[in-house]
C-alpha cells in the first residue's frame, strides 16, 4: 500500500539523526517534525529566520505571529530564537545546516531538482531554495512518485526549470525510498505491499535494483 504524506515524513524523520540543524521545506518537509524520535535533540530551521520550530500547532492553538517561510503557523520549542532573513541566510550559505529536507516537483536520475516553477503560472518566486541546495551537502527530496495523471516525476531528465544541480541525495516517495548515486536511482526500500515492479513502471528514470528490496519500517 502506498504511503500518504505522513507516512512519507514519517520514513523522512528517521534520517534525523540527534544533534542534527535540519531545514524543512513547505508541503510534506513540514510534517517530519511531528515524528521525530523524543531522545533525540534536533533544531528545526526556518529560512524566514526561525531556529527551534516544533510540531504543527493543534487547531486552535496557532499563533498567527509565528510561522514557517510557508507562512503556516508553527510552534516553537524552549529556547527557540528569531532572526533576520541575512542571519538566517548566513546560516544556510555557511554550510551550518546538517540536512535539507525539500518537497519535489521533478527530479532527475543525476541529483537534478526542479521544485519551484511551473511555466504560465504564477509564482512568487523561489524561496530560499535555490541557497538551500546550493550550500546543503544532504539534500532529501519528500515527494509523490508520480503526478495526477499517473506519470513518473523521477525522470531522465527534468522538463520544468531547474531549482538546483546534481544536488539530490535520497528520495522518499509514497512508493519508495531511492538513493542517487553515479547519475541513476538507486532503489533502497519498498513501501508495505509495493512490489518491485510498481516502483520499475512508475520511474521514467534508470533505476538500480539491487538484491532483494526490503519493505520500510517505520
Amino acid at each position: 500500500m502506498a504511503l500518504d504524506k505522513n507516512g512519507i515524513a514519517k520514513r523522512i524523520a528517521k534520517e534525523v539523526k540527534d544533534g542534527y540543524y535540519v531545514n524543512l521545506g513547505i508541503g510534506i518537509p513540514t510534517l517530519v517534525a511531528n515524528f521525530v524520535r523524543d531522545d533525540i535533540e534536533v533544531e528545526f530551521q526556518s529560512e524566514n529566520g526561525v531556529l527551534g520550530m516544533g510540531p504543527f500547532p493543534f487547531e486552535g492553538e496557532e499563533d498567527a505571529d509565528i510561522i514557517n517561510a510557508g507562512k503556516q503557523t508553527i510552534t516553537t520549542l524552549p529556547g527557540a530564537s528569531f532572526f533576520d532573513s541575512a542571519t538566517s541566510f548566513s546560516m544556510i550559505r555557511g554550510k551550518h545546516v546538517d540536512l535539507t529536507i525539500l518537497g519535489a516537483m521533478e527530479v532527475a536520475e543525476n541529483g537534478d531538482i526542479a521544485n519551484w516553477k511551473i511555466p504560465g503560472k504564477m509564482v512568487k518566486g523561489m524561496g530560499g531554495a535555490m541557497d538551500l541546495v546550493a550550500s546543503a551537502e544532504n539534500i532529501i527530496v519528500a515527494m509523490m512518485h508520480t503526478n495526477k495523471r499517473g506519470e513518473s516525476k523521477l525522470l531522465k531528465k527534468c522538463s520544468l526549470p531547474l531549482t538546483g544541480v546534481g544536488c539530490v541525495t535520497k528520495i522518499v516517495t509514497n512508493l519508495a525510498v531511492l538513493e542517487i548515486k553515479e547519475d541513476k536511482f538507486h532503489l533502497l526500500e519498498r513501501a508495505p505491499g509495493v512490489s518491485v515492479e510498481e516502483i520499475q513502471n512508475a520511474t521514467e528514470g534508470t533505476l538500480i535494483v539491487d538484491g532483494e528490496i526490503p519493505e520500510m519500517s517505520i
